[in-house]
């Protein structure tokens, strides 16, 4: 089925939610079905090398299906929002200009949020000495103290960033201390009067959340035996130009164990742990797009999930 243009505007469908919700599977399936492509907004599967940790979808699970923005950068390579919301607009304008549709997947919600709203960036004015003094003022004091720095400059933005991830705190830091402006104000400011494409997203999720953490656990014990380990010592050896991985969920739970400090039992167990929360903060941020449509795994006696997200796309399309 070929994507009709609305308005001009290319259509895109959007698949979100927390991890080990079937997003990957869903996603084949329905660009199968609907002759589409899918862009990934996975803020970690854009790194080559790292494949295990960050659950990257496999040439086996591809299907025969293109996947846009995998494997595209070396794992020292900085990656921002905005630098998301360019390529991943360039992708969708190419597949939509061949006909088919762009399926834009993953678990990264400011990514997909980010795009569908139009959040135009501008680029950030960036101070290296700035940024070097607070690096190292996360080494002298430890990156809580920036994290309350940031609560008490920009409560609201603060809100949306994890405490342990210092490289998104330290931009909000050095963008205030450079320019006066808060991250939450630019985006603000960064968002389209009109939205750039017409879109429809889909989040999945659990109504059982015991599910859907189990499901977690099965995960973390599978990417041991698929080689988690040796992934994450990689990270370990490189964490010093891996900065992005080197904070990413999935390596840094195994350090204390490459440092004989914390037994690998220990590490897997933190490991799950923090998948179970940052699942949680995925379906907190995805429950705030007022317009997502909700398609529970678990629904008792509804119809297959692939069958709920095609009715939901044809009706979509016909719009």
């Amino acid at each position: 089925m070929d994507v009709l243009p609305d308005k001009n505007l290319p259509r895109v469908v959007a698949i979100g939610g927390p991890t080990a919700t079937g997003k990957t599977a869903l996603s084949v399936a329905l660009a199968k079905q609907f002759n589409g492509e899918v862009v990934s907004a996975d803020s970690m599967q854009i790194y080559r090398g790292l494949d295990v940790g960050t659950a990257k979808v496999t040439p086996e699970e591809c299907c025969g299906v293109p996947h846009h923005l995998v494997d595209i950068l070396d794992p020292e390579t900085p990656f921002s929002v905005a630098d998301f919301a360019s390529a991943a607009d360039k992708c969708i304008r190419s597949i939509t200009a061949a006909g088919r549709l762009p399926l834009v997947v993953g678990g990264t919600g400011l990514y997909i949020t980010s795009l569908l709203n139009g959040l135009g960036f501008a680029p950030e004015k960036g101070d290296p000495a700035i940024r070097r003094k607070l690096e190292q003022r996360a080494k002298e004091e430890g990156k809580e103290a920036l994290y309350r720095e940031l609560q008490k400059i920009d409560p609201d933005y603060a809100e949306t960033v994890h405490p342990n991830n210092l490289p998104r705190v330290i931009r909000a830091l050095e963008l205030y201390q450079n320019t006066g402006r808060r991250m939450s104000e630019q985006r603000r400011q960064a968002r389209s009067e009109e939205p750039p494409y017409r879109s429809l997203c889909l989040c999945l999720g659990y109504k059982d959340r015991s599910l859907l953490y189990r499901r977690i656990d099965e995960r973390v014990d599978r990417m041991l035996e698929a080689g988690i380990l040796e992934e994450a010592r990689m990270v370990y050896d490189h964490r010093e130009t891996y900065r992005t991985a080197a904070q990413a969920i999935g390596y840094k739970e195994f350090f204390p164990y490459f440092e004989e400090t914390q037994s690998l039992d220990a590490c897997l167990e933190r490991l799950k742990q923090a998948s179970r929360n940052y699942a949680k903060r995925q379906l907190t941020w995805f429950r705030h797009q007022q317009e997502a449509v909700w398609l529970y795994v678990d629904e008792p006696d509804a119809p297959p999930l692939v069958e709920r997200a095609r009715d939901a796309i044809e009706s979509f399309l016909q719009i």
